[in-house]
């Protein structure tokens, strides 16, 4: 009898142990059945508005596009270029070559998704602490460029994931290259791979070249920046890296590579007809694209543009090239023109468009020299430094490096809103010290700098390059109380009907300088006009701004503002070669204040 019951005390855990055991899996089975369905659920609701298939197969056409300005005036009217649609089968190899090599190299062997890509870019932006390469396949670029709008949210990464994988089922790779191939946007107003080689070199696509296709295939990344007719030097050097691709993929031998980077584009370069704004017009046209996605038929779309101002600078830019140009070996320029939320309310981007329709306001990267420094003093600010510290006014060697004040001439002691005031370059390396580069990289970028910018101290001198339009936005903070902003020139598209498009929302980063600091700042930037080297563009109000020139003359620049706009000039030549004695204090200088004056 005892050992009866002791078997069976000893049974009761183990059948517990089973029981509660079985209860765990039926419940673990339960909830996996139920995130199946709610999983199930979130994909068939995501994939309601999904476009289908046999859309995609078709041929983009491009919306057509009036232009407003802020009067909503029209200045300006694109039509987009539509070309034949081709099969694969119809393309040189070299195109396709140059397309796979370049933007997903492993589209024929992944399923619409690729980890490995994904996993590599992911390594390359942690190194470089920035997005320097990207993981989409071009499966994935079908569904987000072509077929999705642009708007950025999970809702629509989830979206090209799910119709990434949709395309793979229901075509063939063949199939979602030649849609792909047939419908992504080249810039200039063409759409799809027969448009764009009409547009930039008058054949079709069964005629291009090897160097014509590694051109068409490095657009891809940058459309606007790298256009050919636009800024052919930097579309050459993506030429080149697309060949370098082709060789590393074993599509061709290095010897050919070094033959096909000798042969000539051949560019025919068809241009809308008319003047007024058109390096305003083609930035707007390029961005479109990324604001309303695919679509077809008309489009209006109001833009910042004040006609009014944009005509002042063009013909001060102008007149002042006419002027000194030849004599100060100066061949062209530009200028902006910015409200105090950012908006553009003029551009222009060279001396004259029918001459040269490199946009110098947005594409060319310049060295912004001494205008560079309102971000070192700013950062010292913030370290503890006032405009009343004194410092020393002095030679100086760090390493090899002597860096030296212009004319070579030094004063001794002096504060530190003196030393802004007549531009020491001495004293500002003394702040960036003082500060630490870091520091000074993170008010220029806070305040709008997003090019890449060195990691020493001669970019307290200005060293790292800036476009005018990014340089001008930075400055803004300094003029509007200390509000960040994204420059912007869309306020509203919408479509033949009446149907907004989009909207512009949204003010900008909030604010990026102190009070205090902001104060200090202003005064500094006003004694540039009133006692320092910015004498020339002293006006009839309160204002401030601050001259930058580059070595041996090569860049001179101006950026300033008054109560109501902020203005940046810009003159140098395209090659680099340098002026003749022309500082950020002369002929900018006297550019900004012939727009100032006239605009208020």
């Amino acid at each position: 009898m005892n050992k009866r019951n002791t078997n069976s005390k000893n049974k009761k855990p183990s059948q517990k142990a089973f029981f509660g055991f079985g209860t765990i899996l039926k419940w673990s089975l339960v909830s996996v059945i139920w995130l199946f369905f709610l999983l199930g659920g979130i994909f068939w609701f995501l994939a309601l508005d999904l476009p289908s298939v046999e859309v995609v197969k078709g041929n983009a056409s491009g919306p057509s596009a009036i232009l407003l300005d802020s009067d909503g005036i029209e200045f300006a009217r694109f039509g987009s270029q539509r070309g034949t649609p081709v099969k694969l089968k119809m393309l040189p190899k070299h195109l396709i070559h140059a397309i796979i090599s370049t933007e997903d190299r492993r589209f024929f062997q992944h399923w619409g998704i690729d980890p490995i890509a994904i996993t590599r870019a992911f390594v390359e932006n942690l190194k470089a602490g920035r997005i320097v390469q990207g993981g989409s396949t071009i499966t994935q670029q079908a569904a987000k460029n072509l077929f999705l709008t642009p708007h950025k949210s999970l809702k629509r990464k989830v979206q090209e994931v799910i119709l990434a994988a949709w395309l793979e089922k229901s075509l063939t790779k063949s199939q979602i290259l030649s849609v792909y191939l047939n419908r992504v946007y080249f810039g200039a107003g063409a759409y799809g791979i027969d448009a764009a080689a009409r547009r930039y070199f008058g054949i079709n696509s069964e005629k291009l070249t090897i160097i014509q296709a590694a051109t068409l295939a490095g657009l891809l990344k940058a459309p606007s920046r790298l256009n050919p007719l636009n800024n052919p030097g930097a579309a050459k050097r993506r030429a080149h890296q697309v060949l370098k691709n082709m060789v590393s993929a074993g599509y061709i031998t290095r010897e050919l590579e070094k033959k096909v980077k000798k042969q000539s584009l051949h560019l025919v370069g068809v241009r809308p007809q008319g003047y007024f704004a058109r390096y305003f017009a083609d930035w707007i046209i390029e961005r479109l694209p990324d604001f309303i996605g695919p679509t077809s038929g008309t489009i209006i779309v109001k833009t910042t543009l004040d006609s009014n101002i944009q005509k002042i600078s063009q013909n001060s830019l102008r007149e002042a090239l006419d002027k000194y140009g030849k004599y100060k070996r100066i061949s062209d320029g530009a200028t902006v023109v910015l409200d105090f939320n950012g908006a553009i309310r003029s551009l222009v981007g060279g001396k004259r468009y029918s001459s040269s329709q490199f946009n110098r306001a947005t594409q060319a990267k310049r060295q912004p020299g001494s205008a560079f420094k309102p971000f070192v003093y700013l950062a010292g600010l913030e370290k503890g430094l006032s405009p009343t510290t004194i410092f020393y006014d002095k030679p100086i060697k760090i390493g090899k490096w002597a860096p030296t004040n212009y004319g070579g001439k030094y004063v001794g002691p002096l504060t530190m809103r003196d030393a802004f005031a007549i531009s020491s370059n001495s004293v500002a390396v003394q702040i960036a010290q003082y500060s630490g580069i870091k520091n000074i990289v993170s008010v220029a970028k806070r305040l709008g700098i997003s090019s890449p910018i060195a990691d020493d101290l001669s970019i307290s001198l200005g060293s790292s390059e800036v476009s005018l339009l990014e340089l001008a936005s930075a400055y803004v903070p300094f003029a509007n109380g200390g509000k960040g902003v994204w420059a912007f020139g869309i306020e509203k598209i919408y479509d033949g009907k009446g149907k907004t498009l989009y909207k512009k929302s949204g003010s900008g980063s909030g604010r990026v300088i102190s009070a205090d600091n902001l104060l200090s700042l202003d005064t500094m930037l006003s004694d540039v006009l009133t006692m320092g080297t910015g004498k020339k563009a002293r006006i009839d109000r309160k204002a401030g701004g601050k001259t930058g020139t580059s070595q041996k003359f090569r860049d001179a620049w101006f950026v300033g503002y008054d109560k109501n706009m902020l203005t940046g000039v810009w003159l140098g030549n395209d090659d680099g070669r340098p002026m003749l004695s022309v500082s950020g204090g002369s002929i900018p200088a006297s550019i900004w204040k012939s727009i100032m004056l006239q605009i208020n």
